[in-house]
C-alpha cells in the first residue's frame, strides 16, 4: 500500500509541474478570448507592480492577476514598468502587455506646428491641444541656453521653434517640447547652410530673421526666393525693407493690432518698423519653415526691388519703381 501511495506521489510530483507549466503558458503566452477593442491605460509614476496588475484587471485588459505577477517576477524582474499612457489593442497576451510596459512603448500624440506662427501663437496652440500650459511654455521658451551655440543674441526662442509634425506622449513637459523642436531646427540648419550663411556675409540669426520675413510675406513656395531677392537687393543698396508683417508683429506683441494695418501704423515707433528703420528688424517675427530658410540663403539673381500683392495670395515683382507703380495701379488701386 505504501509502495502504491509512493508511486502515486511520484507521479503527481512529476506531472503536476508539467500541468502547472502548461497552465501558466496558456495564461501567459496566449491572448485572452475577447472581442477586438482599443483600451487606453495610464500608469502613474511610483505605482507598484501589484497595483498596476489590479488596475489592468479592473480595466479588462488582463483576466487574472497571477499570470501577470508571476510572469513579471520570472521574466521581467530586471526591468521596471514605465509610467505613461498606453494603448492596448486587445486581444493581447500577458507577455505582450508586459513587453509594452517594460519597454515604455507609450502612446504618442501627433502635434503639427504650422509654419509662420509666433512663439506666443505656438504656446496658445499647444494649450488648445492640451499638451502644456501656455504660460509655462512661454516661460520655457524665453530661455536661450539651448540655442546659444548658434545665436548668442537671442532673447528667446522666437525663430527657432521649427515648424514640423512631432509625436509626443501624454504629460510631456514644456521643456521637452521646446528641446525637441529646437533640436529639429539644429538638424535642419546643416553645416552646408552655415557655410552658405558665411558666403553671403550673414549670421545664422540674420538668416533666421530674414527667413521669418519671407515666411510672413508669402505662402507660395515658388515665390519665396523672389521675395528673398527683393530683400537682399534692398539690404545691399541700403533701402528700407518696408515689410508690413514686421509692424504687425510689433503691434501684436503689445496687444495693439486691430486685425488690419492702418496708414498711421506705418509711423509706429518700434525697432521692428521696417518703414522707419533700415536693415533687418532686431529679431525674428515668426518661426519660419525649411523653404523660407532656404530662400533666405539662396535668393535668385534677379534685380527685383519691389513686389505687390495680386490679392489672390501671389505677387507681382518689379525691377523699377515705374514698373511697380503700374502693378500697384493694376492690382491695388483698382
Amino acid at each position: 500500500m505504501l509502495r502504491k501511495i509512493f508511486k502515486i506521489a511520484l507521479f503527481v510530483g512529476a506531472v503536476a509541474p508539467l500541468l502547472l507549466s502548461a497552465w501558466f503558458s496558456f495564461e501567459f503566452y496566449l491572448p485572452h478570448r475577447t472581442s477586438p477593442q482599443e483600451i487606453f491605460f495610464f500608469v502613474e509614476p511610483g505605482k507598484s507592480v501589484q497595483n498596476i496588475a489590479q488596475n489592468l484587471k479592473e480595466k479588462g485588459i488582463i483576466k487574472k492577476r497571477w499570470p501577470f505577477l508571476f510572469g513579471y517576477k520570472f521574466f521581467f524582474f530586471s526591468k521596471s514598468l514605465k509610467a505613461g499612457e498606453y494603448v492596448f489593442h486587445l486581444p493581447l497576451s500577458t507577455k505582450n502587455i508586459l513587453n509594452l510596459l517594460t519597454e515604455g512603448k507609450v502612446h504618442l500624440y501627433s502635434l503639427t506646428i504650422p509654419e509662420g506662427l509666433t512663439r506666443k501663437e505656438i504656446a496658445s496652440h499647444l494649450e488648445s491641444l492640451h499638451f502644456v500650459d501656455k504660460e509655462d511654455f512661454l516661460e520655457v521658451s524665453s530661455r536661450t541656453k539651448i540655442i546659444s551655440s548658434m545665436d548668442l543674441g537671442a532673447s528667446n526662442l522666437e525663430g527657432y521653434l521649427f515648424p514640423e509634425t512631432y509625436h509626443f506622449p501624454k504629460g510631456i513637459s514644456s521643456t521637452k517640447i521646446a528641446s525637441t523642436i529646437v533640436s529639429q531646427f539644429k538638424s535642419v540648419f546643416t553645416d552646408e547652410w552655415k557655410k552658405r550663411a558665411d558666403e553671403i556675409n550673414m549670421t545664422i540669426r540674420e538668416v533666421v530673421i530674414l527667413a521669418s520675413l519671407i515666411e510672413k510675406e508669402t505662402s507660395i513656395t515658388e515665390e519665396k526666393k523672389l521675395v528673398s531677392t527683393v530683400f537682399h537687393n534692398r539690404l545691399r543698396i541700403g533701402m528700407k525693407l518696408d515689410c508690413d508683417p514686421t509692424i504687425i508683429y510689433a503691434l501684436k506683441e503689445l496687444g495693439n493690432f486691430k486685425g488690419r494695418l492702418l496708414k498711421k501704423d506705418l509711423k509706429f515707433k518700434s525697432p521692428y518698423n521696417t518703414y522707419r528703420i533700415r536693415g533687418l528688424p532686431p529679431g525674428p517675427i515668426c518661426n519660419p519653415g525649411r523653404n523660407s530658410l532656404e530662400a533666405a540663403l539662396y535668393p535668385t539673381k534677379e534685380k527685383y526691388i519691389y513686389f505687390v500683392s495680386k490679392n489672390d495670395g501671389s505677387h507681382i515683382f518689379s525691377r523699377t519703381f515705374k514698373e511697380h507703380q503700374r502693378a500697384v495701379i493694376k492690382y491695388q488701386k483698382r
